[in-house]
């Protein structure tokens, strides 16, 4: 796998995913119910914007950059923001991005628990610096798909955080099956999924399969089309998945989407259920 998120952290689809991500943390943690978190592809948590990656695609400008900058940012992105404000120790202009991991460690309670699994093993090293010493965390060099599910803990309530790299034709299936079977042993457990969006006709059909895995389960589709889906070579937007949502995070989603796809001329987002 060739993927690194270095190339792409802090861009219009991690502003979407991690608003999103701390939306729910606060959302599923006002339970005073111990919480139990597995990202199934972690990366290496925090990204430096100044180093050749990023400034080679130069997505951050139009993402993180962006919303520091702005003065008509949503109150929907004031945590993320402030997240990226404490991973840079308050400078004025970031050049640190932190991943979920970073985000996460920082949101956990006590008793709560965070694993995450990373695959390739320069990004697990790095991530094991950035989060590894933290209370509560636990990181794997391994198949987050393969993991997941036997690390669910039917006392806690679970959120699963799925965000591969697509560089395999199966992730999609993969997802689902996840899905499938992490339900099966802890029915209420909740999915944040990150996917791109590149064509209808894909997109369509991720949401029927995972819809037919997760029946009955309710699901809460957030998209965030940065131009018309009509090349399917491109990611022309993303969107995020999330089963067994708490309730209420819809305006908060559709705010920060909405923020961000106004970025581009044509850009549109919405939020909707499923099932």
């Amino acid at each position: 796998m060739n993927y690194r998120h270095a190339f792409h952290a802090g861009n219009f689809a991690d502003l979407v995913k991690h608003a999103a991500l701390l939306r729910l943390l606060d959302a599923l943690q006002a339970d005073r119910a111990p919480l139990r978190i597995i990202d199934t592809h972690a990366g290496s948590g925090l990204y430096d914007l100044r180093g050749p990656e990023a400034q080679r695609s130069g997505e951050a400008q139009a993402g993180v950059m962006r919303m520091m900058a702005a003065t008509d940012r949503p109150g929907a992105l004031d945590d993320l923001a402030q997240a990226v404000t404490a991973a840079n120790d308050g400078a004025a202009e970031p050049w640190l991005y932190p991943g979920s991991p970073w985000l996460i460690a920082r949101a956990l309670r006590p008793g709560d628990t965070y694993l995450a699994c990373e695959m390739q093993p320069q990004e697990h090293a790095r991530l094991t610096d950035v989060v590894g010493g933290r209370s509560g965390v636990s990181t794997l060099c391994g198949d987050g798909f393969a993991e997941a599910a036997k690390a669910l803990d039917p006392r806690a309530r679970n959120l699963v955080l799925v965000d591969p790299p697509f560089e395999k034709a199966d992730d999609y299936d993969r997802i689902a099956v996840l899905a499938s079977e992490a339900l099966a042993l802890a029915p209420g457990t909740t999915f944040l999924i990150w996917l791109p969006l590149k064509d209808l006709e894909t997109f369509d059909a991720f949401l029927r399969d995972l819809e037919d895995a997760c029946e009955p389960a309710p699901l809460l589709v957030v998209e965030a089309r940065m131009r018309p889906l009509g090349d399917p070579m491109k990611m022309n937007g993303c969107a995020l998945v999330l089963i067994h949502p708490p309730e209420g995070l819809t305006p908060s989603l559709q705010a920060a989407a909405d923020w961000v796809t106004a970025a581009e001329a044509g850009g549109q987002a919405k939020v909707w259920s499923l099932g």
